[in-house]
């Protein structure tokens, strides 16, 4: 590399890092907090839940690196056409393969470790996630000790105990049953106790009582001295993990069982992740061809309507939904699936015609208009609040 291609490649590793940094944190932010109920609905400790939040993590990489690849590209070249470094390049003879060269070295880099992840790590992390809150879920022992607070054990299914006694033993267990169509039950011990026979787990309730409510109204209550509540037939079904075909290998997306059930109920599933798996990793080099397109020439800022970032970021969501838009058709209607990789492909001819071409890449006239007149009435209005605010400060020390 030159030295101008070194300059330019380190300075956009730096936006890029740190924009990925901050999209990484802010995505995985929502992502994990619709994990929160792992910890307070099953009693898991804060390790197990930070280990699935981790575990998140990898899915997430691929749908943000090409975002922060071209906020870190429209943003060093917007800041270099400031600066007027562009300008100088651009007296000093230098071709336009002399920007783009170090960027797109930077986007190869980027799709390749996009592929990886997607391919080789998040699969394995997703089905990692579905053991452990599989076996968080069939932890009935930490689940049921956790005293004087309910638990959902099941869909209708509630268990309360009030205190834990000495010998792993059990007092005031209150359940809470809907699970039967057409009756509520409550049961209600005085004592009880978990007992393992073989692979299952009985909850033993001593010296209690059964409330059997119908929809009718009627009510029967039945007294036990000893009472065996069976939670094998949840045991069984929290243990059980489904993998969907987002969970597959890519091995075994490209020869999948044919006893798969899932498989058999929807093929097509399973040919539209491949097929996103196989195009997502584009993006990053279409972002960056995108973003060259809009902030590779050096201009004046009189010539742009808004700032290239912007453009940069709008063009690039466009694009990647129609990516989205496609992929969630292709299960359905495989004919999308051209349009799976024609989408990325389209985009990557588009932006190289008006960088071979020495053009521009801008949004249309009515739309610059539109977003132009928005920001302006966003600041006005924030203008006017920020003097109210300081008008009715200034009366308040007045009448103090």
């Amino acid at each position: 590399m030159k030295v101008v291609e070194r300059y330019i490649m380190r300075r956009t590793s730096a936006v890029f890092l740190a924009a990925l940094t901050w999209t990484l944190a802010i995505v995985w932010t929502t992502q994990v907090l619709a994990k929160i109920d792992l910890v307070t609905d099953s009693g898991q400790s804060a390790l197990t839940f930070f280990e699935v939040a981790a575990l998140i993590i990898p899915s997430i990489i691929p749908i943000v690196v090409p975002f922060a690849l071209v906020v870190a590209v429209a943003q060093t070249l917007s800041v270099m056409n400031t600066d007027s470094e562009l300008a100088v390049i651009n007296a000093a003879g230098a071709s336009r393969w002399t920007i783009a060269r170090p960027i797109l070295l930077l986007a190869l880099a980027a799709s390749v470790f996009s592929f990886v992840v997607d391919n080789g790590v998040d699969p394995y992390a997703r089905q990692k996630n579905r053991q452990l809150v599989a076996a968080s879920r069939a932890d009935l022992v930490s689940l049921i000790i956790q005293e004087g607070t309910f638990r959902k054990i099941d869909d209708g299914l509630f268990l309360q105990v009030g205190e834990r006694l000495p010998d792993n033993r059990l007092g005031g267990i209150f359940v809470a049953d809907s699970r039967e169509e057409g009756a509520n039950l409550i049961y209600y011990a005085k004592s009880g106790s978990i007992v393992e026979k073989g692979d299952e787990k009985v909850l033993m309730m001593n010296d209690g009582v059964i409330h059997r409510k119908t929809l009718t109204g009627d009510l029967s209550v039945i007294r036990f001295t000893s009472y065996a509540f069976d939670l094998s037939a949840f045991m069984s079904a929290a243990n059980e993990i489904t993998l969907l075909p987002k969970d597959r290998t890519t091995q075994y997306l490209l020869n999948p069982s044919p006893n798969d059930k899932m498989f058999q109920r929807n093929p097509g599933e399973y040919s539209a992740e491949l097929e996103q798996r196989f195009s997502e990793w584009s993006y990053s080099l279409v972002f960056a061809l995108i973003a060259l397109a809009v902030a590779g020439d050096a201009r004046s800022h009189r010539e742009a309507r808004i700032h290239p970032l912007i453009t940069a970021i709008v063009i690039a969501l466009f694009v990647r939904w129609l990516g989205f838009f496609a992929a969630g058709k292709a299960d359905k209607v495989p004919q999308y699936a051209y349009m799976v990789f024609g989408v990325p492909i389209v985009a990557s001819a588009i932006a190289g015609w008006f960088i071979l071409s020495s053009r521009t890449m801008e949004l249309p006239v009515a739309w610059a208009d539109w977003m132009t007149n928005l920001a302006g009435r966003a600041s006005e209005t924030w203008t006017a609040l920020k003097l109210r605010f300081a008008k009715r400060g200034a009366s308040g020390q007045g009448a103090g």
